[in-house]
Parts: structure tokens; C-alpha cells; sequence
């Protein structure tokens, strides 16, 4: 039977990116889904919210006897087991998935509404990646637990953080500046300071204030020297309050002009982690500009996007040349 499944639902299977188990807080064991067409399709519940209301079926999970019931709302099978099992659970399951989906498939463990308690329950699991929203309160000092949090896992696949205004600082090798993908929303832009210490691929920052926009100009420089930044694919910057001034930056990072006659190439990549919770936006944001700069280590361009309160910035996997000739 598994085998006509796999064969019969062979191309679905192959268009499934990815697997994620979702908790919605830190004490939830998670809901695994899947994304279907902007929306997302349940494969099993570990949460067993409606536990004894229906009848027990069980089954033989990568030789463990886990028993189930069914979801009639969610249309998903809940495992019903002792929380003293849970991890022991979740592993056997997942080792099925591993099996039926095979090596290629990505999955995601997301621990959502992390606030106070960092003690999160991440099983280690094969081909997992790790993702966590975190919202820290006003009054916020534990730096030392969540600098623990993050150091005492693999780096994050993507983190969402809102932190509030507060004097705690990330130290600048922290491990949360080399997560993958951030998503911020910040009261003032030193903490988390992404502009001068992120060392992942992509990262979205909604900042409140901005005391010194003379870092943005520094943060633009690095990257063109080639001194740091050297994985960024993408950022997206808005200022809530205040704007961002164009001529200024422009003129101070040296950026080269496209013909205003001209079309330029629209710069836009799959996301790292698509974070917003049954989203038919996979990408980001396209960047259409007649703005660029060039990396002096290796020549390749960033298209360079400024208007009014935002700042859009997209590296390309091509030399100035190249690039040059996309342009119609």
C-alpha cells in the first residue's frame, strides 16, 4: 500500500516544500502541515487537543505502537500517548515521514510566542531546521538565557524577533546574527544591530527610530568593500518614523545609474523561510531599480532601492557585466 501511494502521488510529493512541525508555543507539541496553495494541509496532530473523544486506532510507526485518534474538525490523525513519551513519539513519526517522503525533503521544527521561558523542546530530528518568533516584554534583561537559547542549538533557519526599547545588547559573534533569515521588529536599531553584525542571507527590519542614519551608509560600504556581509542575498529596511534620505546615501556609497529610459532586471529570490503562516508569497519583494552598486573583491552588483521610509537591497549572482546585459 505504501508503495502505490508513493508511486500514484509521486509528482504532488516532489512539488511538497517543505514539512513543518509547528508549535504555537513553547509548551504545544506541534501540528505538522504541510502549504497548499496559500493555505496549509494537516498530516498529524501531536497536541491530541480532543484526546478520549474519539475511538483509538493503532498503528505500527518505524516499529513503535503509537495509538491515534481521528480529527473530525482538522481532518488529521492525533497521536495520544503519555507527554513522559512525547520526544520518543515525534522521532518514530518523523522517521516514517523520512521514509515515505525520502532524503531530499526539508523539514522545519517552529516554536512560535516564545517570550520569558527559552527552554524550548527542539527534538533532534534529520533534515530539520530550526525557526523560532520570539517577543520580548518592554522590561526585557535576560540577555544571558536568550544568548543560551541560541547558542545551545544549530544555527536558525529564520528568527522573528519584536524587541522592545530596551538597553540589552546581542554580543556581536552572537549566533542569532547567523541565522539564515530574520524578520525584526525593533523600537531603535541597536538592538538587534543587523545593519553592522548579521552574517546570514536575508533579513527584513522594521525599525521605529534611527538616531544616526549614518549607519545605513556604513552597512551599504561594507558590503561594496567586500569587508563584510559576504552571504547577504537580500534586505528590506523601513523606518516607521522619519525617511530615508535618497540623494544622501546614494551619493555617499557611489552608486551607479541605469538609463531612466531603460527597464531594469527585477532582482526577487525564493525566501529563506516563508514566516507568514499559510502564505501564497513565497518570494521576496521584487526590487525594480535604476540604482546599483558593484563588490570590489568580486564585482558583483546589488540592486539598490530607496524610497521615502525604506531601503530594499538585492545581491545578484552575476558580475557588473552580466548584469548589464539584462537590462532592455
Amino acid at each position: 500500500m505504501k508503495k502505490l501511494i508513493k508511486s500514484s502521488q509521486k509528482k504532488r510529493f516532489e512539488s511538497i516544500r517543505p514539512v513543518d512541525y509547528h508549535c504555537h508555543d513553547i509548551s504545544d507539541p506541534p501540528f505538522v502541515h504541510i502549504p497548499h496553495k496559500g493555505d496549509y494541509e494537516g498530516i498529524i496532530d501531536f497536541e491530541n487537543t480532543n484526546r478520549n473523544k474519539n475511538p483509538i486506532f493503532q498503528l505500527n510507526v518505524s516499529g513503535k505502537i503509537i495509538d491515534f485518534q481521528w480529527d473530525d474538525y482538522n481532518k488529521v490523525a492525533m497521536a495520544s500517548f503519555d507527554i513522559r513519551d512525547k520526544e520518543s513519539v515525534i522521532e518514530s513519526v518523523h522517521n516514517y515521514f523520512l521514509d515515505f517522503f525520502g532524503p531530499t525533503m526539508k523539514y522545519h521544527w517552529r516554536v512560535d510566542d516564545v517570550e520569558e521561558d527559552f527552554n524550548l523542546f527542539i527534538p533532534k530530528l534529520q533534515n530539520t531546521s530550526l525557526c523560532t518568533d520570539i517577543r520580548l516584554k518592554e522590561d526585557f534583561k535576560d540577555m544571558e538565557k536568550l544568548e543560551a537559547l541560541f547558542s545551545s542549538y544549530p544555527v536558525f533557519k529564520w528568527v522573528g524577533l519584536t524587541a522592545a526599547l530596551t538597553t540589552e545588547l546581542f554580543h556581536p559573534e552572537s549566533k542569532y546574527y547567523q541565522a539564515e533569515s530574520v524578520f525584526v521588529n525593533q523600537f531603535q536599531h541597536t538592538f538587534p544591530n543587523v545593519l553592522r553584525h548579521f552574517k546570514g542571507r536575508q533579513a527584513i527590519v522594521n525599525c521605529g527610530h534611527w538616531e544616526n542614519l549614518e549607519d545605513l551608509i556604513e552597512f551599504l560600504n561594507r558590503w561594496k568593500s567586500g569587508e563584510a556581509f559576504q552571504k547577504l542575498e537580500y534586505l528590506y529596511f523601513e523606518l516607521k518614523n522619519g525617511e530615508v534620505p535618497e540623494s544622501q546615501i546614494l551619493n555617499e556609497i557611489g552608486a551607479k545609474y541605469i538609463d531612466e529610459s531603460k527597464t531594469p532586471p527585477a532582482h526577487i529570490l525564493p525566501k529563506v523561510y516563508d514566516w507568514v503562516y499559510c502564505s501564497d508569497k513565497p518570494n521576496t519583494k521584487p526590487i525594480n531599480s535604476h540604482t546599483y552598486v558593484v563588490r570590489a573583491t568580486d564585482n558583483r552588483v546589488a540592486s539598490v532601492m530607496i524610497q521615502e521610509k525604506t531601503i530594499s537591497f538585492g545581491v545578484w549572482d552575476k558580475t557588473e557585466e552580466a548584469f548589464l546585459k539584462l537590462i532592455n
